[in-house]
């Protein structure tokens, strides 16, 4: 596996092709695999690199949940695993199906039960890195700075190592920077959807890591110009290529990739061995 690496938090060493875990659980739509596959797949990443996988509490859907799979398949964890969860409008899975003025994640006491609910589940007594999901379901995403002063004091009994933001704008990033040492962004940012290239600068400049969901297009297909040339070029698929450009983008990228796959997931560890030309960077704009 490629060597490259960020300091997450300027302490956090972790390889800059990571793992999603969302996948695992099928939430909040969509298929998963059986359970001995998720296991292999946490295990197999792990063996092939992986030392920061993503994952929340309320990513779980029908009894199975990521953060219980993840501790059957890992743990005792590495020393070196660094896993980093989130906290926002839900608290549990089947929260998603309420009318968003029964959200109560947001609340210093939901914010408290989420963090609360991550650390049982995950079998920590400190999380690596929380990050604040804002802008779900009709929440607005601006009133940032409550739910991240409740985080901070969370921060400061010791419950949570770092803290991240998600789903938020360049005002509300700068907006965070002052109230909390923000260490990443997690938002939606691909090839094919770059209307995050100004936070995605101005999060290197800040020395802050960059986290994109989504990278291959998530729910919906990749559909950039001049993906499948440049994979034809180097015998590699149209996933790889793409996971490669988000690479070659800005150094602080760290990605994190789902899948339900064995193969796909040792694809999607591969493309940090991908190295594009600059022709092909020029070709994919």
């Amino acid at each position: 596996m490629n060597s490259d690496s960020w300091k997450l938090g300027g302490d956090l060493d972790v390889a800059r092709v990571g793992y999603g875990a969302m996948k695992l659980t099928g939430w909040p739509r969509g298929e998963r695999p059986e359970r001995e596959t998720a296991l292999a797949i946490l295990r197999r990443a792990v063996e092939l690199g992986v030392n920061h996988i993503d994952t929340s509490n309320y990513y779980a859907r029908d009894g199975v949940a990521a953060n219980e799979l993840i501790k059957s398949a890992l743990y005792p964890y590495p020393a070196d695993l660094v896993l980093v969860t989130k906290v926002g409008a839900l608290v549990e899975g089947p929260d998603i199906a309420l009318p968003a003025s029964e959200h109560t994640g947001l609340t210093p006491d939901g914010l408290r039960r989420g963090v609360e609910a991550n650390l049982r589940s995950l079998g920590v007594d400190r999380l690596d890195v929380v990050n604040l999901r804002m802008g779900d379901r009709g929440h607005d995403r601006s009133a940032v700075a409550e739910p991240l002063q409740t985080l901070m004091a969370l921060r400061d009994e010791g419950l949570i190592r770092h803290l991240g933001i998600s789903n938020i704008g360049l005002a509300e990033f700068e907006l965070a920077r002052t109230i909390a040492p923000v260490v990443c962004v997690q938002n939606q940012y691909n090839i094919a959807n770059r209307d995050d290239d100004p936070l995605v600068d101005a999060c290197a400049a800040a020395g802050v890591a960059y986290v994109p969901f989504f990278p291959v297009g998530g729910f919906q297909p990749l559909t950039a110009e001049h993906l499948a040339t440049v994979a034809k070029r180097h015998g590699a698929s149209v996933a790889q290529v793409a996971l490669a450009w988000l690479l070659a983008r800005s150094p602080n990228i760290l990605l994190i990739p789902g899948t339900g796959s064995l193969a796909h997931l040792a694809e999607n560890i591969a493309a940090a061995d991908l190295a594009l030309t600059e022709d092909d960077l020029a070709l994919l704009g």
